[in-house]
C-alpha cells in the first residue's frame, strides 16, 4: 500500500500560513501534480510529506501508516530535487548506488540494481562518466534512477525540470511518466507548469496561497473551473474573461470565431503566430480578449473584426467571489453565436 493522505494539515512560518487546512489523497500507483504560482506554498506540503517540515497540524499518512511525526528514513520514500545534487566527484554509477552503500546494501545486490535501474533510465553506456560529462537531460537521468534504486513506492518530485530547456522538458515529462507508470510508484510532483501539470497528472491539486482552489483531473480544472484563478492559470492561452455587471463571463480563446457581422467588434491588438495556430490578441470594451485560429491568421493589428462564439461554451463566474456560477441565467447574456 502506498496511498498518501493529508488530512487538515498546516505548516505556519510566524503569522503567515505557509499550507492552510491541506486535505488531499494521491491514490496508490497514481501520479498527483501540486500545481500553483511561487510561494503557493506546494514545495511546503511536498516538504511536509517527505518529513523534510513537521506539520503544526493535521495528520499524514503513507500506505494507511500515520507518518505525521516519522522521520524522512522512517517513510520509506525516494525524492527528486529541482537541483540534481549529483556528486561531481563521483561517476554516474557511483552516484545512482550513493544511498544504497550508505544503507550498506551487498555489492552484489547494488550490481544488480544498478544494472536494471540503468537499462530504465537509458543510462547503461554512460555509468563512467562524471556530472560534468553529461548533458542536463542526462544528468536529470541520474537523479530519476538514484531515486529508482532504492524501490520506494512512493517518489517526490520537487520541479525536476526546471532547469532544462522547452526541448528537454518535453522529453524529459514523457519520460517520468512512462517511468511511473511501468514501476507503479506512487509519485507527487510539484511544478508551477501547467503544461506539465495537464499532460502528466492523473488529479492536479492547484495550490493558491497555501490553500486548495481546486483538486480534481486535468480534464475537470481545464473544462469546469471552480473558480475565475484556476480559469486563468490553466490554458495557453488563459481562459477570457469579460466583466458583465456582477458576474464574470469566460470563454476559452479555441471557442472564439471571427466572422462577418459578428455579434461583438473588437479591435485586434497583435498576432502571434505558431505554425499549427495563430493567437490573436483583441480589445473588447476596454477588455484584452484572446482568440486562438487554426494556421496563420491574415488578420491585421489596428484591424476591427466580429467575433462570436456559442452559448453553450462560456463560463460564468460571480464577480465579486469569483467562484464558479452552476445556474446560468439566459437574460441579459453576452453570447455570441454566427447570424
Amino acid at each position: 500500500m502506498s496511498a498518501i493522505t493529508l488530512s487538515h494539515v498546516s505548516k505556519f512560518w510566524g503569522a503567515m500560513r505557509a499550507v492552510d487546512d491541506v486535505s488531499l489523497t494521491a491514490d496508490e500507483g497514481s501520479l498527483l501534480v501540486l500545481l500553483g504560482p511561487s510561494g503557493c506554498g506546494k514545495s511546503t506540503t511536498l516538504r511536509l510529506i517527505a518529513g523534510l517540515e513537521e506539520a503544526d497540524a493535521g495528520t499524514i499518512t503513507i500506505g494507511g501508516v500515520d507518518v505525521t511525526h516519522l522521520t524522512p528514513a522512517q517513510r520509506k520514500i525516494s525524492m527528486v530535487f529541482q537541483s540534481y545534487a549529483l556528486f561531481p566527484h563521483l561517476s554516474v554509477a557511483e552516484n545512482i548506488v550513493f544511498g544504497l552503500r550508505v544503507r550498506r546494501v551487498s555489492r552484489a545486490e547494488r550490481d544488480e540494481r544498478l544494472k536494471r535501474v540503468a537499462d530504465i533510465v537509458g543510462l547503461s553506456h554512460l555509468l563512467e562518466r562524471k556530472p560534468s560529462q553529461l548533458s542536463g537531460g542526462q544528468r536529470q537521468r541520474v537523479a530519476l534512477g538514484r531515486a529508482i534504486i532504492a524501490e520506494a513506492r512512493v517518489c517526490l518530485m520537487d520541479e525536476p525540470l526546471s532547469n532544462l530547456d522547452a526541448k528537454l522538458r518535453h522529453e524529459m515529462r514523457t519520460e517520468i511518466r512512462a517511468l511511473q507508470q511501468r514501476l507503479g510508484m506512487t509519485m507527487v510532483y510539484v511544478t508551477h507548469d501547467q503544461t506539465e501539470a495537464m499532460t502528466m497528472a492523473d488529479r492536479v491539486v492547484l495550490i493558491r496561497d497555501g490553500r486548495i482552489e481546486q483538486n480534481g483531473s486535468p480534464e475537470e480544472l481545464y473544462n469546469r473551473p471552480a473558480t475565475a484563478f484556476t480559469a486563468r492559470f490553466i490554458g495557453t492561452p488563459p481562459m477570457n474573461l469579460v466583466r458583465q455587471g456582477d458576474r464574470l463571463i469566460g470563454i476559452r480563446p479555441e471557442h472564439i470565431r471571427i466572422v462577418a457581422g459578428g455579434d461583438h467588434v473588437v479591435r485586434v491588438k497583435a498576432v502571434e503566430h505558431l505554425g499549427a495556430d495563430s493567437i490573436v490578441l483583441c480589445e473588447i470594451d476596454g477588455q484584452p480578449i484572446s482568440v486562438r485560429l487554426d494556421g496563420f491568421s491574415k488578420v491585421q493589428p489596428g484591424e476591427n473584426v466580429g467575433i462570436a462564439w456559442d452559448a453553450g461554451h462560456e463560463h460564468r463566474f460571480d464577480s465579486t467571489t469569483e467562484v464558479r456560477l452552476e445556474h446560468i441565467v439566459k437574460e441579459g447574456r453576452l453570447a455570441a453565436s454566427d447570424r
